[in-house]
């Protein structure tokens, strides 16, 4: 039977296993190449699509959307390559079974990721103002740095039931494929989403995504309003709960029916 875990011990387990996981994908080639050629590509593109567009004013928020896209991929096809690498090293067994709850033990994973993923952001950036000669005029400097925080915590949260539902999957990747691109169009991370059907309105809404995407837009080119950055980041913080609390809720089906079925390693 496991144990409770104190808050104390909560965060220090998360802590240290975001520092473990990071330090484990900084040495991965593949993690590498993914991390610094796709946040490139995508803010090669975007800067480019919003040129063909006549929009010059707008390439900063192509570039930080380009940001944005490249941290969502990483949490994606990171949460779901992580199970399936703990699966593929025979770890995956150990970690349902330790003392600490599974969602714990993957929670680090997911943030892990998020947080390889906001190479993306400073690289996109960076790329755009050196080779594009994109200003660097945020509306909100100070607020960006909290907004993409709260952005990547948000993402992590999503990620975190995303990885609840890849542990009964033996090819994780086959589902995360195609969520890459339908997230982020959905979430307005590089164009509005108000120019999709009126009929996906919903679905956005419910998505963390969206609303810490549009925190970091708000902080990039907003108005004056510091309620424009505030209020979004309260909603992608709030969600994410939501999302984590759903993930316990699902891990714990999970592990019981795997427990059950013995059948985890081949589920």
């Amino acid at each position: 039977m496991r144990t409770g875990t104190s808050p104390r011990r909560a965060l220090r387990l998360t802590l240290v296993g975001v520092r473990t996981h990071v330090s484990y994908m900084s040495r991965s080639p593949l993690e590498i190449t993914f991390a610094v050629l796709l946040p490139l590509v995508y803010a090669t593109l975007a800067v480019y699509l919003f040129r063909a567009a006549d929009d010059p004013d707008r390439l900063l928020t192509a570039a930080v959307g380009a940001g944005l896209m490249g941290i969502w991929s990483s949490v994606l096809f990171g949460s779901g390559g992580a199970v399936q690498n703990q699966r593929w090293l025979g770890t995956l067994e150990t970690l349902v079974a330790a003392p600490a709850p599974l969602s714990l033990v993957l929670l680090p994973i997911t943030l892990a990721t998020a947080v390889i993923g906001t190479y993306s952001m400073g690289a996109t950036v960076l790329w755009g103002a050196l080779l594009f000669g994109v200003p660097l005029d945020f509306a909100h400097p100070l607020l960006f740095l909290v907004a993409v925080p709260v952005c990547v915590l948000s993402l992590g949260m999503m990620g975190l039931l995303l990885a609840a539902t890849f542990v009964l999957l033996r090819n994780a990747n086959a589902l995360a494929n195609p969520l890459d691109a339908p997230v982020w169009l959905l979430s307005g991370m590089l164009v509005p989403a108000t120019v999709l059907p009126d009929w996906t309105r919903p679905v956005s809404w419910a998505l963390p995504t969206t609303w810490g995407s549009r925190a970091v837009h708000a902080a990039t080119s907003g108005g004056p309003a510091v309620a424009e950055v505030l209020v979004p980041m309260g909603a992608a913080l709030a969600l994410g709960g939501c999302y984590a609390l759903l993930a316990v809720l699902v891990l714990g089906r999970v592990e019981r029916r795997a427990r059950a079925a013995a059948t985890l390693s081949l589920a």
